[in-house]
């Protein structure tokens, strides 16, 4: 199998996991909803029937795609462009200078404090 194919078994696998958990979710809804109720009703046995035939057809598509599961995604790892270094860079250095310069204006009210 090629890695492109094994991508697309693991979107497959996922999309019929999903469907069969929420095939089973809704049978075990209408399976309450049947015990619940005091007599049977014709309309909930064909939908109970057809929920599980679903839920059988998403589990079987499940187990064909299964080798899916085996694809390790990787992170596409970018490097910086030259001037995305350099921008960094002198955000940084613009950073400190403006550090400093809060550090000195701090200073400056303190000694006139001091002086008053």
């Amino acid at each position: 199998m090629h890695k492109n194919d094994l991508s697309e078994y693991k979107r497959r696998y996922q999309a019929f996991r999903h469907h069969a958990w929420a095939g089973l979710g809704f049978l075990s809804v209408f399976l309450a909803i049947r015990l619940i109720l005091p007599e049977p009703s014709e309309i909930l046995t064909p939908i109970i029937v057809i929920l599980s035939i679903y839920v059988l057809i998403a589990l079987i598509f499940t187990y064909k795609y299964r080798s899916g599961l085996t694809t390790e995604e990787k992170p596409v790892i970018v490097q910086p462009s030259v001037e995305a270094e350099k921008a960094k860079i002198d955000a940084k250095v613009e950073k400190e200078h403006l550090k400093v310069k809060k550090k000195k204006a701090k200073s400056i009210v303190k000694k006139s404090k001091k002086k008053k």
